[in-house]
């Protein structure tokens, strides 16, 4: 009997949908195939920029794992050289003034805890936007021109050429 229970309590467990879904978005931008895997968390009516994520701190820019940025070819990140490959993607989220995107060498980690600055491959600044509603669930979208990050009130908006 307790082995019953158990395994029903399990089943239901598994079909709760998850707080930060795996979400993946790919497309071919100014003639490189680009690939970004990330966790999707949700507003929830929570301060998230200089809340949940604090400012001038190294940020996963998503849940869960690291997010995942992947091109098969080298391209050139908001006028800097990326060679082809798979990085991990964070940001450093400002009050005031410019982000910081990286695409760090070490792909595959957990959020940003082991992050190590010494294995970046590049570090640009880009300049966020103000969106005219709330984004509840956070996405990336990819353009002709690059990718964005939008999340709350706020997108990130990266240049590819």
């Amino acid at each position: 009997m307790f082995v019953s229970i158990f395994c029903v309590n399990v089943m239901a467990q598994e079909a709760k949908p998850k707080a930060s879904p795996a979400a993946t978005v790919t497309g071919n931008v100014n003639g490189a195939n680009i690939t970004i895997n990330y966790s999707s968390p949700a507003v929830k009516g929570r301060k998230i920029w200089g809340g949940l994520e604090a400012y001038d701190k190294v940020w996963r820019a998503g849940a869960n794992d690291a997010t995942t940025f992947e091109t098969d070819k080298d391209i050139k990140v908001e006028g800097k050289t990326l060679p082809a490959g798979k990085y991990s993607f964070f940001l450093i989220p400002r009050e005031n003034g410019k982000w910081t995107a990286i695409f760090n060498k070490e792909a595959k980690q957990w959020g940003a805890f082991k992050y190590e600055e010494a294995k970046d491959q590049l570090r640009v600044e880009v300049k966020t936007k103000t969106l005219p509603e709330t984004q509840e669930r956070l996405v990336y979208n990819l353009h002709k021109n690059g990718f964005s990050l939008d999340w709350d009130k706020i997108s990130v908006p990266v240049t590819i050429k």
